[in-house]
């Protein structure tokens, strides 16, 4: 800041009016004749326009400027940040605001920079003001410079160095170059716990994140300190003590050291474990309306067992819920210890406060931005203006993320701003890709080369009707197909969907034992609900099947068709015309289509034919289940039992056949392959009847934390495949077990699975090593 008198200019004479810093700092601006300005000018300005700089002045045209105006105009504009000097002259009754601007940053680059992407770098420091187009400001560099070192000392780079260099450009602009040694990472070297006698180090350490390293330590960074990480540890070894009774158990300290070189990191945690609690008893007290017995059912706290902490916070969360369920929103559950140190004992009173019954003012969708506002809205089953239910929410929520549409479905009930009664419903989506175009060539197992070219929507135009043109040549297989699914095709929630396709198929043959069966056809169902998990659908559909066998077909077909009227050789071709009758039932309470974690799925199905040609029937029954082990491990079971036959003097069509082998049935043994086989060519048949069983421990891959999409899991198959009139013998299954990875790609599900046969047989085709794409569990 520049302090003048006056200023003698060739055609006039200004005078001084206020100094900015001398002002500022001494309270009072220098002494100035007051005056009534008659005009506002402004000099020096390059890139800030003038009504920018008029907008923040405290002063208009007409006004009597003074000493306290002078004082209050240059606080203004310092505090603007876009100016780093500014002077006040007077011009005869004219106010001439002189200013010098700060550079502006042209741009802002980064060397040395390996553990983070620069675009994210760039990002990160513009939202704290140090960006291109930004105004340069030292402190802020200063404070940008700090957060970058402090990024990477939350990723173990305690010897990073930063270095930064600011380049004076021409037109009043700077670029900002920050220079990066990242150093070396400092890992944990070692993490000792004092004061522990119930559980071993081990024991102990197997419950943090951060540990010394491992096989997977290159992936998930475990033996990388971070604070945050150690606090969440601390917490969960005190999870751990609560929850095997030890009620008093305190983390004392933790100390934290860093060798001169910053490479190694050595922590240690003491602990006072205290003893063990048993439950002495259980109270209730407060509003319950009648109902403390069906509340002391929720109680997972026992009298006479081990205190557990994560009991007690589960039963707070089934009593809140279930006061939810009632309307009572707010409700508030307290658990209060009266411990007994002498008994080690601990009993608990349960203060129940229901607070106000409570009812939803608004329903909010935000995330969707390409499905529609109604296609979300229609799987709500809480409304707006009616009271609070928590149950309904939560199946509005689980419905929501069933369409198979979004990565992920969030709820939260925040209260409604200005009452004590209402809440608003806020759902957060994430929606995932549901259209697919592929064209090309592909590679598998069990298809070898394939041409496939498919166009699929499952949320078309974001109005949650499914329609699909698929194309696929393979080796066995080729598929010409148009489908449509409305699932809302009545509002009341009945669906429609019809498809009609060419399909022809060559089932996998060993040796020259060949056979072709052609289908051409189409089928319309009907899905009627009934109640929030059911649905029961009826269908009707026209298909033509040829089947045309050589003289290396397998007897089995040769003999179907001499029994359609075929050639008496059996050797020729011959058309099955079938009108199939469907009704299926299903049940579905899964919180997810893509990823489930909990409930289970049901679905019986029934086809008959006794109008064509063909006369069958073919039940199919399929159950799904999954149970959270813990917050991160589920338990996966699935169940498969179909049954087919014939009627009226036919037997059960051969194109009507089930087969089993590969991933999806049996893993470890190859794809269609396990039952009979034809005696001559050892080409598999199928058969009428399948039995499939398949257990999952799906676990979360390292490092995804909370991500369902990217999952590993050991698996234990069992199944068979049996003719038409042969006993199903348990005796007879085949069974694998093994290791698998599944992930909800971007171009749909990829699993991969290497299983070991454990009972194979001889003759059985095996394939440890299998993929699918397409398909869940």
């Amino acid at each position: 800041m520049k302090l003048h008198t006056d200023r003698i200019a060739p055609q006039f004479r200004r005078t001084l009016v206020g100094a900015a810093v001398l002002a500022i700092c001494s309270g009072s601006a220098i002494a100035a004749e007051s005056f009534v300005v008659k005009d506002i000018r402004v000099e020096g300005i390059q890139r800030t326009e003038a009504g920018t700089v008029f907008s923040y002045l405290p002063v208009r045209v007409g006004e009597t400027f003074s000493d306290d105006k002078s004082v209050a105009t240059i606080k203004a504009l310092y505090a603007t940040g876009i100016f780093k000097d500014v002077k006040l002259e007077r011009d005869g009754n004219v106010l001439v605001v002189i200013v010098e601007e700060r550079p502006a940053i042209a741009k802002v680059d980064f060397k040395g920079t390996h553990e983070f992407e620069k675009d994210m770098l760039v990002k990160a420091l513009k939202d704290i003001g140090v960006g291109e187009a930004k105004t340069f400001d030292k402190a802020s560099v200063d404070r940008a410079e700090q957060e970058l070192k402090r990024q990477y000392l939350s990723r173990g780079l305690y010897g990073v160095k930063v270095t930064t260099t600011v380049t004076p450009l021409e037109r009043n602009r700077v670029n900002i170059d920050f220079d990066v040694d990242e150093g070396d990472v400092a890992r944990i070297k070692q993490i000792n716990i004092v004061g522990n006698k119930a559980f071993s180090d081990k024991e102990l350490k197997e419950q943090m994140a951060l540990n010394t390293g491992g096989w997977f330590s290159w992936y998930t960074k475990a033996d990388q300190y971070s604070k945050t990480k150690l606090n969440g540890d601390i917490e969960t070894i005190k999870s751990w003590y609560l929850d095997h009774g030890y009620i008093e158990m305190n983390v004392d300290s933790t100390q934290v050291s860093i060798t001169p070189d910053k490479k190694d990191i050595y922590i240690t945690i003491n602990i006072t474990e205290g003893e063990k609690y048993k439950v002495s008893d259980i109270k209730f007290e407060g509003e319950m309306f009648g109902r403390e017995e069906e509340l002391r059912q929720l109680v997972l706290l026992k009298k006479g067992e081990l205190y557990s902490g994560k009991a007690l916070t589960v039963t707070n969360k089934l009593i809140t819920d279930r006061l939810g369920t009632f309307g009572f929103a707010f409700a508030n559950v307290n658990a209060n210890p009266e411990i007994d140190q002498a008994k080690r004992e601990v009993a608990f009173t349960f203060f129940i406060d229901p607070g106000k019954r409570a009812y939803v003012r608004h329903i909010n969708v935000q995330g969707n931005t390409t499905t529609r506002d109604e296609v979300i809205r229609r799987e709500f089953r809480q409304f707006e203006s009616s009271w609070y239910d928590a149950n309904k929410i939560k199946a509005s929520r689980d419905r929501v993320d069933r369409t198979g549409y979004f990565k992920e479905v969030t709820v939260d009930t925040p209260e409604a701003q200005g009452t004590s009664d209402q809440v608003d419903i806020n759902m957060t989506v994430t929606e995932r890709p549901t259209g697919n175009f592929q064209i090309g060539g592909a590679f598998s197992q069990a298809e070898k080369f394939t041409f496939n070219a498919a166009i699929q929507q499952a949320n078309f135009a974001g109005s949650g009707n499914t329609v699909g043109l698929e194309l696929n040549t393979s080796k066995y297989s080729r598929t010409i197909a148009f489908s449509h699914v409305n699932p809302y095709f009545t509002e009341d929630g009945v669906s429609r969907s019809y498809e009609v396709y060419l399909r022809t198929f060559r089932p996998p043959a060993v040796n020259t034992g060949l056979y072709t069966i052609k289908q051409t056809g189409g089928r319309v169902n009907f899905g009627v609900p009934f109640s929030e998990v059911d649905t029961v659908f009826f269908g009707i559909g026209l298909e033509k099947s040829n089947v045309t066998t050589d003289e290396t077909s397998p007897t089995y077909f040769k003999q179907y068709v001499r029994d359609l009227g075929g050639p008496s050789t059996g050797i020729g071709s011959v058309n099955a015309y079938a009108v199939p009758l469907t009704v299926a039932w299903a049940r579905d309470s899964r919180d997810s289509a893509m990823t489930p974690t909990i409930g289970y799925m049901q679905r019986i199905n029934l086809e008959f034919d006794g109008i064509g040609r063909s006369k069958y029937w073919r039940g199919v029954y399929e159950t799904q289940w999954y149970k959270p082990l813990t917050n991160k491990i589920t338990l996966a079971l699935k169940g498969e039992f179909d049954y087919g036959r014939g009627f009226g003097g036919h037997a059960y069509p051969v194109f009507k056949n089930f087969y089993a082998g590969g991933i999806g049935s049996v893993r470890g043994y190859t794809s269609s392959s396990l039952g009979a086989v034809d005696p001559r060519y050892g080409d598999s048949l199928g058969g009428a009847e399948r039995m499939i069983g398949n257990a999952e421990l799906q676990l979360p891959f390292p490092g995804q934390g909370q991500d369902r999409s990217l999952r590993w899991f050991g698996f234990l198959d069992g199944g068979q495949v049996y003719s038409e009139g042969q006993k199903m013998r348990l005796s007879e299954l085949r069974f694998s077990t093994g290791l698998g990875l599944s992930w909800i790609s971007p171009v749909g599900p990829l699993k991969l699975s290497y299983a070991k046969p454990l009972n194979a047989k001889l003759g059985d085709r095996l394939e440890r090593f299998q993929f699918q794409m397409g398909t869940g569990f």
